[in-house]
């Protein structure tokens, strides 16, 4: 684990998240007391799970009473599909 200061930390933030990246824990410190700890993201934490929780987190998903994402049924809006109404308005653009 590398030690580091939030100051150097925020000057030089790229080149801790590269040794992030490459494996190690990186301890963030202010005035010498130890604030943060960033560390690589393990391949548990990329599953569909842990992504459906970041959406709860950001007000985006609601789980259902069981607290469990129940996956609902796709449904079907009259019209024309969003792929053609994209490139129709690209076309008048380019006229």
């Amino acid at each position: 684990m590398i030690k580091i200061g939030l100051r150097e930390a925020n000057l030089h933030f790229s080149r801790y998240v590269n040794i992030v990246k490459n494996g190690k824990e990186v301890l963030l410190t202010d005035r010498g007391k130890p604030a943060a700890v960033i560390k690589p993201v393990s391949k548990k934490e990329e599953t569909e799970d842990v992504k459906l929780f970041q959406l709860e987190e950001h007000g985006l998903l609601k789980k259902s009473v069981k607290g469990r994402f129940p996956f609902r049924k796709l449904i079907t809006l009259s019209g024309k599909p969003l792929s053609k109404i994209v490139s129709e308005e690209r076309e008048e653009r380019h006229r």
